[in-house]
């Protein structure tokens, strides 16, 4: 089985160095960007199986770089997942045409939860 890489773009470099040990921690292969305005170029890039993406990320913010992503022909099927610490995450989250949602501050535990379902049935 080959690594599962996951994109996670996000503009707390805290958030981004514990995602990061966490997953690599449980063999994922981690790519990071704080900023979201080169989408569409990161992921050709980095052809990630899953993004993470913050609400806040600067630049176009993740809405719009999620709908950007997922209106790709090439890159619409990547799950992502949606994270923010704003209340209305759900409303946010379907409004960006995300896969799933996770709230900030989240459990460790939910992360790696979402990130197994989603890929394993990606």
């Amino acid at each position: 089985m080959s690594t599962k890489t996951i994109l996670m773009l996000d503009d707390d470099k805290h958030v981004l160095e514990v995602c990061t040990i966490i997953l690599e921690t449980i063999g994922y292969r981690i790519e990071v960007s704080e900023t979201s305005h080169d989408i569409i170029e990161k992921v050709e890039e980095v052809q990630p199986d899953l993004i993470l993406m913050d609400n806040w990320i600067p630049k176009i913010g993740g809405v719009e770089a999620t709908r950007l992503l997922k209106s790709h022909p090439s890159f619409r099927d990547i799950p992502v997942i949606y994270l923010s610490a704003n209340t209305d995450i759900q409303q946010l989250a379907k409004q960006a045409g995300a896969d799933n949602y996770l709230a900030k501050p989240f459990d460790l535990e939910d992360l790696e939860n979402m990130v197994a379902d989603l890929l394993c049935c990606s």
